[in-house]
């Protein structure tokens, strides 16, 4: 063999091997690129498939200390636990459609708090019964504010639990407070005579 032809059987080669790797490269997908097909695995907040903190709608409960970023809720929750309810009491109702409120409010009251309160918020309900479910149309319940019913919800309260990450739409849990006030105003009316 000729060295001539020598070096060109490898050159050949390398090109063939290079054009070859090219193919590999190029057109076989990585698994890094099929990632994102998969959510459920520890990469997924990263994930082009799952971002479940790019909206406000995803509760996010902020680092104390830090500025939430993205409209998220600020954390009261050290202050609602020592039994300061100034942020609480502060809140405002920022419901303008109260018909559709009241009607989210009365699917979202059946499906989560019914069962302690009852059907109509007098603490009833048949596990409230067991546990001394407090009355939502009480006196006392009619005197708190739309901001510390809210604040029940979100955070809970002795034994009633935490509803904030079942209930996590703001907007929910306002549509609540408002479907709690119309059982007060139902219980407060005196029943139409027959």
């Amino acid at each position: 063999m000729k060295p001539a032809s020598g070096l060109r059987t490898v050159l050949a080669a390398l090109v063939l091997g290079s054009a070859g790797c090219g193919w590999w490269y190029n057109d076989v997908p990585s698994p890094d690129d099929l990632w994102h097909r998969i959510p459920w695995f520890d990469h997924m907040l990263g994930s082009r498939a799952v971002h479940p903190y790019s909206t406000a709608a995803v509760p996010r409960i902020t680092v104390e200390g830090t500025v939430p970023v993205g409209g998220t809720e600020i954390d009261y929750f050290p202050d609602w636990q020592r039994g300061n309810t100034d942020r609480a009491n502060s809140l405002t109702n920022p419901t303008i459609d109260l018909a559709a409120s009241l009607a989210r409010g009365d699917t979202l009251f059946h499906t989560f708090c019914l069962t302690c309160h009852g059907q109509t918020g007098l603490g009833d309900g048949p596990v409230g019964r067991k546990m001394g479910s407090l009355s939502l149309v009480s006196a006392r319940a009619q005197g708190l504010s739309d901001g510390y019913i809210y604040s029940m919800i979100r955070y809970g309260r002795g034994i009633m639990g935490q509803y904030g990450d079942k209930i996590f739409r703001p907007e929910d849990r306002w549509a609540v407070v408002n479907y709690v006030r119309h059982l007060q105003q139902q219980a407060a009316s005196p029943e139409p005579a027959r």
